[in-house]
């Protein structure tokens, strides 16, 4: 652990230093095979080494360097004395800060564009240090400080997912490749349309012959589209400081005496990707036992196909169809597209609770968090009947089956 600590504490050690940390100590020093000395280098080497590709992008008032790893390293693990799956960090000095590994290095990563590969793609943001910003560490020498603040990590990501590299895109379009997937989205939406009043985000706009009256841009609060009261704007998920509503076009809220206006309504359906451990879109631990997951800056939805509850439904059907060949392609699809359906109309309704005073920003998080999504899929009773009704267009009804 010494060793792994000062390798994933310092990018690289000054050429006129030489570092080692011994392995083994608790076997006798004669044992020169596992009581030996180290030399450690620092997470540069590692890189350098075992790399593809590497670059870097710059951003505002940061550079990020970024490291493909090769395919190998993702297939194996060395003796942790370095930090060699996908992670994250903040680079300073040759110093590394707030380095994030696992679950956690996932999650960021994803927010900077990675949805996939993710555990052979490294990133260090390294600040710039100037007249007109100051970098520093904290007390504990953990944590970097911008301008005495925490780093900008989210504005950062945005950044790199608008520049992201081109080997990183065609890294995530190799793995996407090998998966297969059925769209449907077409299917979804055409039955979602007969109630597509439940899902719209109403704003208003103002117009001269607007038949309802707004608030304005200045207005303190007003009544919701429901009538429910005042409301105030909510912290955006960018991580600005404040809310409020200045400058924005469209209104939030209905006034007994405001400006004319007309309602608006916008679309805001996920993209959705299944991802499974077979098809190699999904790494062992990233999601385990967990339906899906939300990843709200892209507006992607990631759907775990080798969740329990996913496979124990497809299992049922196969054994309904069992003297069907090849059914086994057919139930998977169906079934899937009914959790699909199931988890797109959670993430729609809880984002019509954005901007109400009773629904915080971390309100919202939390419901669509993994856990939260899980718990969505749980009542089966209808997605049951649903798929029975499919499968029966599609291999024939149980009864005529039993009847022949």
């Amino acid at each position: 652990w010494v060793g792994r600590y000062l390798n994933t504490r310092y990018f690289r050690f000054p050429e006129s230093i030489t570092v080692k940390a011994r392995e083994g100590w608790e076997n006798p020093r004669a044992d020169k095979d596992r009581n030996v000395l180290r030399t450690l280098g620092g997470q540069e080497k590692y890189l350098a080494t075992h790399a593809q590709s590497a670059d870097s992008v710059e951003l505002t008032g940061a550079t990020a360097h970024w490291w493909i790893l090769k395919q190998e390293l993702a297939l194996t693990q060395n003796s942790g004395f370095v930090a060699s799956a996908g992670h994250t960090a903040a680079l300073y000095r040759d110093e590394l800060y707030e380095m994030l590994t696992g679950r956690a290095a996932t999650s960021r990563l994803q927010q900077f564009g990675v949805i996939f590969g993710h555990q052979r793609v490294v990133i260090y943001v390294e600040p710039h240090s100037n007249q007109e910003h100051r970098v520093s560490a904290n007390t504990a020498r953990t944590q970097l400080l911008l301008d005495h603040e925490p780093l900008p990590w989210a504005d950062w990501a945005a950044e790199f997912r608008n520049a992201l590299p081109s080997e990183i895109s065609t890294l995530m379009e190799e793995i996407t490749a090998g998966s297969s997937q059925s769209d449907h989205k077409q299917a979804i939406r055409e039955r979602l349309k007969q109630i597509r009043e439940l899902f719209r985000f109403s704003r208003y706009r103002p117009t001269p012959s607007g038949d309802k009256l707004i608030a304005d841009g200045g207005s303190p609060g007003g009544r919701a589209n429901d009538g429910a009261g005042a409301e105030r704007e909510t912290r955006s998920s960018g991580g600005a400081k404040g809310g409020g509503r200045a400058g924005s076009i469209y209104a939030l809220f209905l006034a007994d005496d405001g400006q004319p206006g007309e309602a608006v309504f916008t679309d805001n359906e996920p993209e959705v990707r299944w991802i499974s451990v077979e098809d190699s879109t999904r790494t062992p631990g990233e999601l385990e036992d967990r339906a899906g997951k939300f990843l709200a800056e892209q507006n992607l939805l990631q759907i775990n196909g080798d969740f329990r509850t996913f496979t124990d439904m497809v299992d049922r059907w196969c054994e309904f169809y069992s003297e069907v060949p090849g059914a086994r392609g057919e139930i998977t699809d169906v079934c899937r597209e009914w959790f699909e359906q199931a988890l797109i109309e959670t993430v729609l309704g809880v984002q019509a609770l954005k901007d109400s005073r009773e629904w915080s920003v971390e309100d919202i998080g939390r419901s669509l968090s993994e856990e939260a999504l899980t718990a969505a899929v749980m009542p089966r009773y209808h997605i049951d009947v649903a798929v029975k009704r499919a499968l029966g267009a599609k291999l024939g009804s149980l009864k005529d089956r039993a009847a022949s």
